[in-house]
């Protein structure tokens, strides 16, 4: 009779490499106390899209998404990271939280970035999108949120319940609790910042920008 390996059943299988945030509401915790490392929040989509015009004709159009966030760090400090009004944040001194960039062109196959440096600081962010230029058309955009933090699970948020109507996509929502950082899918949706704000509770006083 041959030997065999002892199979230990009470061993723990792996967590699934990604984890898909389906509906608003859907959450997944990361406990700090074990990760302290970046988290890294990434949304792309499709910057061309094409549209049936007079007499059957075909026209593209571009869209240009921005993608920031309103954050309250745990000492009570708060602001906005986005491109508009160039407020880019840092990676080096608070809030450690930092947008890596404005795709204006729509020619980068990566989107847009944001990096939250130093988790561990943060008490509660919204994640926004808007759209800066174009007509609102979230669906033809088919934005996707991709969440990632080294050792994790990566998470996707598929925006897949768009209103083309409103031009503001509040994303998902990273709030401490109690050492843990919560992430849900929100996906709702509003008519500008001011609206985003009042829903979520920042209190800022929003004035009209740009970023040229």
């Amino acid at each position: 009779m041959g030997f065999f390996d002892k199979v230990d059943m009470t061993k723990k299988s792996a967590p699934p490499a990604v984890i898909n945030l389906k509906k608003s509401g859907d959450s997944h915790t990361i406990d700090l106390s074990k990760k302290t490392g970046e988290i890294l929040v990434n949304l792309n989509w499709k910057t061309v899209i094409e549209k049936k015009g007079f007499l059957g004709m075909l026209s593209k159009e571009k869209i240009d998404l921005d993608l920031g966030c309103m954050y309250r760090l745990k000492n009570g400090s708060k602001n906005v990271i986005q491109a508009l009004g160039n407020c880019f944040g840092s990676a080096h001194s608070a809030p450690y939280i930092v947008l890596d960039k404005d795709d204006r062109s729509g020619q980068s196959s990566d989107g847009e970035n944001l990096r939250l440096m130093k988790p561990e600081l943060l008490d509660y962010v919204v994640v926004f999108a808007f759209i800066y230029e174009g007509a609102p058309n979230w669906a033809a955009a088919n934005g996707v949120v991709t969440i990632k933090q080294q050792g994790s699970p990566e998470l996707v948020i598929q925006l897949d319940n768009p209103d083309n109507k409103k031009i503001m996509c509040g994303l998902v929502t990273i709030e401490n609790k109690n050492g843990q950082l919560v992430i849900t899918k929100q996906e709702q949706y509003y008519p500008g910042h001011k609206e985003l704000d009042k829903a979520f509770g920042f209190g800022f006083n929003w004035v009209a920008g740009s970023k040229d």
